[in-house]
C-alpha cells in the first residue's frame, strides 16, 4: 500500500516495502488470497472502533527482529544479505510506525511517520512499565504475554511466539491510537526480510541523494545524485542512521523516498497490468507480512486508487527536543497536543472558507445557573491547563461550593460522579457542561460532585469566567516545514533526500 515508513531500522523498510505492495496490488491480492501465505491477526478485535466518515487509517508497523513468524532465525543467506546481524539482534521494537490516511473519495492519501524514540505514557503499562519509547510497547507486551503463557505450562515455541506477538500488536495499536488521538481501522506488520525480498523481486529501485554518505554499521556507501540500488543496497539506504544530519529523522525521509520509488517502479515496470508479475510479488509478500483478519484488500484497493497513482504525501511528526531517559538512552520529547493537532490537520484539512457572510441566527439566552451548595471537585482529564481552577471559581460564584482541583490521566469525554444527596446539582452541571455523562457513585460523599473534564470539554456559554483558553488540541495548525522532522515527501516520482 502506499505507505511511508518512519524512523526505522531494517524492519522499517520491510514494513514499507511489503505494505506498499499490498496497497499497490490489493486487487490482485484479493484475487489470489487463496495462497494462504499471508499471516492473519486478531489484534484488532471485531469490536474495535472504526472511522465514521468512510476514510481508513492504516497502521504499518515494522519489527526489528531477525526471526520469522514462528520465532526461528532467518536463513543465513538472508541474514548476510540484510547486513543486520543474526537472530540475537534487534529485539521486538517497532522501529517503523506509519499511519496512512486514505480518504473515502479517492483523493490524495496522507501518511505520517511516528518517530520511534518518542517518549510516551503507555496506556496499558506493558510489563508494568508506565512510560518509555513508543517503539518499546510491542516488545514489552510480548514479553509479558510470553511469561504468562510459560507460567501456564505452554512450551511450544511456535505457539509462544505467535500468541505473544499478538499481545505486542495489540499494545502497539492501542498506544499509537492513543498518542495520535485517532482510530486505527487496519494494520500490517512486516518483517525485516520483507524489504530485501521486495526490492530484489523488483530488480532494485532508483533513489536520489542530496549528498554522498556512508555508514559501515548499515553497509551504506552512496554517492550524491540519482542511482540504482539492488536489494541489499536498498536495505542499507533505509537503515542508515549514522553520518546523517538528523539521524533517525533523516532515515525516516529515506524510507518515505523508498516507498515513493517502489510505487514508481511498480508503474513503470507494468506490474499493475501483469497478473504474473503481481502474483510473484504476492508470493514474496506472503512470507513477510501479517495483516488484521478483517481487512478486505479488494475493497481497499478500489478506495485507495491514489496510492497506486503516487498521489500520496508523507510527513514526519514533529518533536520538541532531544533528551535522555533515566537509563541514559536517547529519547524524543514531544508536545502531545501539538502532535495530535498536526495529525488532525493532515487527515482532516480545513474546508475552503466562503467569502459570503455567514447567516445570523438568534439563540435564546441560556437559563441562569444556580447551585444548591454541593461541593464540586474538578479533575482535569484533558482540558487546557488552568481550566480546573477557572471552572471551580466560576461555579463558586453561582451557588456551588468549590472543592479539590487536580490533574489526572486524560480521557476523551467529560463525566460527572455524584453522591447520594447531590443528584440535582450534578444534573444541573451536566446540562451546563453540554449533557456530560452522569454516574451515581456509592463511594462519593453525599453532598459531593466530582467533575472529570475530558478532552471534549468546552467552556459553557451559560457560565461567566472570561474567555475560555484555546482547546488542548487545536482544530487545525500550520504544518511544520522546518526543524529536524523536515518537510513533506511526495509520491509520484523519485524525490531527493539527505
Amino acid at each position: 500500500m502506499g505507505n511511508r515508513v518512519a524512523v526505522v531500522v531494517g524492519k522499517t523498510v520491510a514494513a514499507v516495502a511489503s505494505v506498499a505492495v499490498l496497497a499497490s496490488v490489493g486487487v490482485a491480492w484479493g484475487t489470489y488470497r487463496q495462497l494462504q501465505g499471508l499471516g492473519s491477526s486478531s489484534a484488532l478485535g471485531a469490536d474495535s472502533p472504526k472511522s465514521k466518515d468512510g476514510a481508513q487509517n492504516i497502521l504499518v508497523m515494522g519489527l526489528t527482529t531477525r526471526l520469522d513468524r514462528d520465532g526461528n532465525p532467518l536463513p543465513q543467506a538472508v541474514q548476510d544479505a540484510l547486513h543486520a546481524g543474526d537472530g540475537t539482534r534487534g529485539g521486538y521494537n517497532t522501529n517503523t510506525m506509519i499511519v496512512i490516511h486514505v480518504p473515502n473519495d479517492g483523493s490524495r492519501a496522507m501518511a505520517v511517520s511516528v518517530p520511534r524514540d518518542d517518549e510516551v505514557t503507555f496506556v496499558d503499562d506493558p510489563l508494568g512499565q508506565h512510560t518509555g519509547k513508543l517503539k518499546e510497547a510491542y516488545g514489552l507486551a510480548k514479553e509479558q504475554k510470553q511469561e504468562e503463557l510459560y507460567a501456564q505450562g505452554e512450551r511450544n515455541q511456535s505457539t509462544l511466539e505467535q500468541q505473544s506477538r499478538e499481545a505486542g500488536r495489540k499494545s502497539t495499536i492501542l498506544n499509537v491510537s492513543h498518542l495520535l488521538d485517532i482510530t486505527i481501522d487496519h494494520f500490517a506488520e512486516v518483517s525485516l526480510a520483507g524489504f530485501y525480498d521486495l526490492a530484489t523481486q523488483l530488480d532494485g529501485i532508483d533513489v536520489c541523494l542530496n549528498h554522498a554518505t556512508s555508514d559501515t554499521n548499515a553497509g551504506a556507501n552512496f554517492r550524491a545524485g540519482p542511482q540504482h540500488l539492488d536489494g541489499a543496497q536498498a536495505l542499507a539506504f533505509v537503515r542508515q542512521r549514522d553520518n546523517l544530519p538528523n539521524n533517525d529523522l533523516d532515515r525516516t525521509h529515506r524510507q518515505q523516498a523508498f516507498l515513493a520509488a517502489v510505487t514508481t517502479k511498480l508503474k513503470t515496470k507494468g506490474v499493475f497490468g501483469s497478473l504474473g508479475q503481481m502474483q510473484d510479488l504476492i508470493t514474496v509478500a506472503s512470507k513477510d507480512v501479517v495483516i488484521d483478519k478483517d481487512w478486505d484488500l479488494l475493497a481497499f484497493a478500489q478506495q485507495a486508487s491514489a496510492l497506486t497513482s503516487g498521489n500520496i504525501e508523507f510527513h514526519t511528526l514533529p518533536i520538541k527536543s532531544y533528551s535522555q531517559d533515566s537509563d541514559g538512552s536517547d529519547i524524543n520529547v514531544i508536545d502531545v497536543p501539538y502532535v495530535q493537532a498536526v495529525v488532525h490537520t493532515l487527515f482532516n484539512p480545513p474546508a475552503a472558507t466562503s467569502s459570503a457572510p455567514a447567516p445570523t441566527t438568534t439563540r435564546p439566552a441560556p437559563p441562569p445557573v444556580k447551585g444548591q451548595g454541593s461541593t464540586v471537585d474538578i479533575r482535569n482529564a484533558g482540558a487546557p491547563d488552568g481550566t480546573a481552577k477557572r471552572l471551580s471559581d466560576a461555579l463558586g460564584a453561582v451557588g456551588f461550593t468549590p472543592g479539590e482541583k487536580t490533574t489526572v490521566d486524560d480521557q476523551p469525554t467529560t463525566v460527572i460522579y455524584y453522591g447520594s444527596a447531590a443528584k440535582d446539582d450534578a444534573t444541573t452541571l451536566a446540562t451546563l457542561l453540554g449533557n456530560a455523562k452522569l454516574v451515581a457513585s456509592s463511594v462519593a460523599s453525599a453532598h459531593h460532585v466530582a467533575v472529570y473534564l475530558g478532552k471534549d470539554f468546552a467552556w459553557p456559554a451559560g457560565l461567566a469566567g472570561g474567555a475560555a483558553p484555546p482547546p488542548s488540541t487545536p482544530t487545525s495548525v500550520a504544518i511544520p516545514t522546518e526543524g529536524p522532522q523536515g518537510g513533506a515527501v511526495t509520491g509520484g516520482g523519485i524525490p531527493c533526500v539527505d
